[in-house]
């Protein structure tokens, strides 16, 4: 996302927080009055027909089109796949054991092979 994008979309926030209608003129007097220059123009319109055209409160809750999940495996089993998720938490939980790399990283001295 580029700056003049990320601008424009704060400024049309600002504005649909505030209550006040997202124009393309709207948003360049809030990017004007935060000092944000080079921004093309283009932006303010392209911002205006987004929010015109949805509900920002819901693209915010929701999240946007096409954000669908990924799927789930196969349809067998009933609650197998509940006690499954809890194995492969259990297993992601446990320590790692540490590797003897034969005191290069001790403080101490540990070889003096050096």
């Amino acid at each position: 996302m580029s700056k003049s994008q990320l601008a424009a979309s704060y400024a049309s926030l600002l504005l649909q927080d505030g209550g006040v209608a997202v124009t393309s003129d709207k948003i360049a007097d809030v990017l004007a009055a935060a000092g944000v220059t080079g921004v093309e123009s283009y932006w303010g319109a392209l911002m205006c027909k987004v929010f015109n055209e949805k509900n920002v409160y819901s693209l915010l809750v929701e999240g946007g089109v096409g954000a669908g999940g990924g799927g789930g495996g196969g349809a067998a089993g009933g609650a197998g796949g509940a006690a499954e998720e809890v194995e492969e938490e259990k297993k992601e939980e446990e320590p790692e054991e540490e590797a003897d790399v034969g005191g290069l990283f001790d403080s101490s001295g540990g070889d003096n092979a050096w």
